[in-house]
């Protein structure tokens, strides 16, 4: 195999989390390039990723269908001589390019029904279990009912204890600094300080957000123990009033939500000396940046969708009514975040500032 084409996730985490395929995939195929195709708002991660060689940034909306776009795509595609795509959502329109481009493997998970889309499917887990993204989307540089030789050390540490167990590779992104020094100098943070980046965003939903006064009190332990660190919290326009609400409890955080693209972000937080943040996107770039980072958990699994880092705590307290995975908490009080405390997540950020002195 020469060439690869990847339908990349719609969201940034499970880019990320579909790292490890594309390693794999270089390793079992040596000489093989892959593309992807991913939306505009997840390409700028994938560049940063060394396996991938050309990045197709879309401008297909999430949920629509857009037919004449993906066929003009298909048709500047078909030429390149693909000889093979994974298709990474479940989708049935995920599968439509690779399809009307005519590469002959179209490999995936069988997802809504793509039987005639896809003529490499592997079967769907079962409703009732989660397994780890990562080895899910593994999986698919093998056969269809393969054994992965392999398991994700973070979300299965005692499969990963075993002597004839291989560990999958991890997430890593490319860092610039001359990078994350322009875009520290725009917003005159001075790169010789210790930065603590906040991401109190996530995109799910607000059962995945540990509530802002908890963020504003950990600001304020900052201060106190810190006052040379500098804080800023990192998000998208939709996080720019979480944000707002932590720095009008504590001034001593700048909200840069909505004020940078997502490339300067992750410039940002290549440099940060530590990472607080919900499971969210931007969490699984602090992780593949390899920067120290504390993932708070509420309604999801750290399990199945872990920091794939030996940087990383988690602060998890798995309430009898936890992971639920809903968007919103069904039992209306989300103890699974409020009874999360900042003085717990302050413990493992300052062992993380302390290290950095």
């Amino acid at each position: 195999m020469r060439r690869a084409l990847v339908i990349a996730p719609n969201w940034i985490g499970d880019a990320l989390m579909a790292q490890p395929l594309f390693t794999l995939l270089r390793k079992l195929h040596p000489r093989i390039a892959i593309d992807a195709v991913a939306p505009g708002w997840v390409a700028p991660v994938l560049k940063r990723m060394p396996e991938i060689r050309d990045v197709y940034a879309t401008d297909l909306a999430h949920g629509k269908l857009q037919l004449l776009r993906r066929w003009q795509l298909a048709n500047d595609l078909r030429d390149v001589g693909y000889d093979a795509a994974y298709v990474l959502p479940n989708s049935v329109k995920s599968a439509l390019i690779p399809w009307m481009a005519g590469i002959n493997l179209r490999i995936g998970y069988t997802g809504e029904s793509r039987y005639g889309l896809l003529n490499v499917r592997h079967a769907n887990p079962p409703e009732t279990e989660r397994p780890p993204m990562t080895a899910h989307y593994a999986a698919l540089a093998y056969a269809p009912g393969a054994k992965l030789p392999f398991v994700d050390r973070f979300a299965q540490p005692e499969a990963a204890a075993q002597p004839e167990a291989q560990a999958l590779p991890v997430s890593r992104l490319e860092s610039d600094s001359n990078e994350a020094a322009r875009v520290s100098a725009r917003f005159n943070l001075d790169t010789r300080t210790p930065l603590v980046v906040f991401c109190p965003g996530a995109e799910y939903g607000p059962a995945k957000r540990w509530p802002p006064e908890h963020f504003a009190s950990l600001a304020q332990f900052v201060a106190q123990s810190f006052p040379y660190a500098r804080i800023v919290a990192l998000g998208s326009k939709k996080d720019a009033p979480i944000a707002q609400a932590i720095a009008d409890r504590a001034p001593n955080v700048r909200n840069l939500c909505d004020q940078t693209s997502l490339g300067e972000a992750c410039a940002l937080i290549s440099r940060a000396s530590a990472v607080v943040t919900n499971d969210s996107g931007l969490m699984h770039v602090a992780a593949a940046s390899r920067r120290p980072l504390v993932a708070v958990y509420g309604s999801t699994d750290p399990r199945h969708t872990p920091p794939l880092s030996d940087l990383a705590k988690i602060q998890w307290l798995h309430l009898e009514c936890s992971p639920c995975f809903a968007r919103e908490c069904p039992l209306g009080h989300l103890n699974c975040l409020r009874e999360l405390t900042a003085e717990q997540v302050f413990g493992d950020l300052r062992g993380m500032l302390l290290a950095h002195r």
